[in-house]
């Protein structure tokens, strides 16, 4: 298992301290100015959540042409990120319409970027076996989209990020707008996305020694179970004004590690 194509090696991990009582995750915000109720909710819950550290994974934005972006959303944006960063621990995960976030918003904000996909370790308690979470945006891992994935493949090389940075920012401004076209229109055909395919999940946690992935991207929110004693997690998107509003942090307890959840669960947004 340990050769999976889909598994990139090695799989950095990050070892949670014992003193992380509480750990939010959140993905799929897809911030953008014309959402400011949803922007409103973020901010407030990265100002007051009482997690220990916060994982972002991936689309926390809508879409982003570059560091070097002086609009006054993105630079809103970073501020919130810059403060929460000094008070806790900010991690950063890339999904597929924030790629090209980089080592220029992660220094500005103090942000720590991990790779997709990154193991947490949150350790043991009570001589417990430790509890390994597998983390990722989720989309390497929806087999059937050929399409996307040979977009992925295209866009996620080095050289083309290079040549694409290298454009003008009117230009890169112009592609944001089209890709937020494409979204709506997508949005309005109620289109089925392809899910995450489960022999690849398995076959990553396998190799990861890992008990639970926890992923974004598919606006699907659920668990799945996979047997064998392992788990598939997967984060709510965020709308402020959908119908029911969809507002949701999932977060890790150590309190309640030793539960059947091993310590995961769905919290309202910080007051």
């Amino acid at each position: 298992m340990s050769n999976h194509p889909l598994l990139p090696q090695p799989v950095p991990c990050v070892q949670a301290p014992q003193h992380w009582q509480r750990v939010d995750f959140i993905s799929d915000l897809h911030l953008d100015a014309h959402e400011p109720a949803t922007f409103e909710a973020w901010a407030k819950h990265m100002a007051h959540t009482p997690a220990d550290a916060l994982f972002i994974l991936g689309d926390l934005f809508e879409v982003w042409v570059g560091d070097d972006n002086p609009d006054p959303f993105a630079l809103q944006c970073a501020a919130v990120l810059k403060a929460a960063a000094q008070r806790i621990p900010v991690y950063f995960m890339c999904g597929n319409r924030d790629f090209l976030v980089g080592a220029g918003l992660l220094n500005t904000t103090g942000m720590q970027g991990l790779n997709d996909p990154t193991l947490l370790d949150l350790g043991t308690s009570n001589d417990a076996p430790s509890i390994r979470i597998l983390l990722s945006h989720g989309d390497a891992l929806c087999l059937d989209d050929h399409a996307y994935l040979a977009f992925r493949a295209q866009v996620r090389q080095p050289e083309w990020q290079a040549n694409f940075l290298a454009k003008p920012l009117a230009e890169r401004q112009a592609y944001a707008r089209d890709v937020r076209s494409k979204s709506e229109a997508l949005k309005r055909s109620h289109t089925d996305y392809a899910d995450v395919d489960t022999q690849a999940a398995l076959a990553w946690l396998k190799a990861c020694d890992a008990q639970v992935l926890l992923h974004g991207h598919t606006h699907k929110p659920a668990v799945h179970d996979l047997g064998q004693g392992l788990s598939r997690w997967v984060l709510s998107d965020w709308h402020a004004d959908a119908t029911p509003p969809r507002l949701e942090v999932l977060s890790w307890l150590r309190q309640n590690a030793q539960s059947p959840t091993r310590g995961l669960c769905r919290l309202p947004l910080s007051a």
